[in-house]
């Protein structure tokens, strides 16, 4: 088991075990997940942009092609 103890500025101190064995390196991020009462802490994967348009473009399945492309560049 590994502890880290919390600054007055909220921050951590990630133990070298915790970080081997998550292949943490400088600048990555961590999520912390509420479980049943408890939190897990894992590495964050940044999805890509096209990743999360992928989701969106399988919803609209069906739709013109030109029309989805509009629509994508319309939320900008």
């Amino acid at each position: 088991m590994a502890a880290a103890k919390v600054t007055s500025k909220g921050q951590i101190t990630v133990p070298k075990g915790v970080r081997e064995a998550l292949g943490l390196s400088a600048g990555d991020e961590l999520e912390f997940v509420e479980d049943a009462g408890r939190f897990l802490i894992r590495k964050r994967v940044r999805r890509s942009p096209f990743d999360r348009y992928l989701g969106y473009l399988t919803h609209k399945g069906g739709q013109d092609p030109d029309e989805i492309v509009k629509d994508l560049r319309g939320r900008r």
